[in-house]
């Protein structure tokens, strides 16, 4: 009868860890709110410019905090719900040779402008060392404001190609 009971002390004890152990990972999956964000894989050059922005960035960006990037990385930044994101390294995107592409600029830095399919805007970096992209959400469609917030620390951290 020991043994029995040493048996079903053993398989309570293993449901009861199991439980724990379901409920711990539930509660992680529900707390974590960090945004997914594909890093850029740019030359060392390129990733110590980067470093060298992401220490600049600011903790705002149209009253939207910054948020947590998934995976973490220097090369990557986010802010607000829906997310305003920065990655930086990325590759030159195909439009930039495209001379009817659409540019701005803000604050003294220039953007190339690709509308995604959602309508949410997408501007990369032009004339610098490494390209820096920026997506916003599709209420920006038409609204280069959040550049302003990047014009700072981009010029002071990712030297001009030119």
């Amino acid at each position: 009868m020991t043994s029995t009971s040493r048996r079903l002390l053993s398989h309570s004890s293993m449901a009861c860890v199991a439980l724990l152990l379901a409920a711990a990972a539930a509660g992680c999956s529900l707390t974590d709110d960090a945004v997914a964000i594909p890093v850029p894989t740019p030359s060392s050059e390129e990733a110590e410019v980067c470093r060298a922005l992401h220490r600049e960035l600011p903790a705002a960006v149209e009253g939207q905090q910054r948020r947590t990037a998934d995976p973490e990385s220097d090369l990557t930044a986010v802010w607000g719900d829906p997310a305003i994101v920065l990655r930086c390294g990325v590759p030159r995107p195909e439009k930039m040779s495209d001379p009817a592409a659409q540019a701005v600029e803000a604050d003294g830095v220039n953007w190339m402008l690709e509308r995604q399919e959602d309508g949410s805007p997408r501007f990369t970096t032009t004339y610098r060392e490494a390209y820096v992209e920026v997506t916003l959400p599709a209420k920006y469609a038409h609204d280069v404001t959040p550049l302003a917030a990047f014009a700072g620390p981009v010029k002071k951290a990712v030297p001009k190609s030119l």
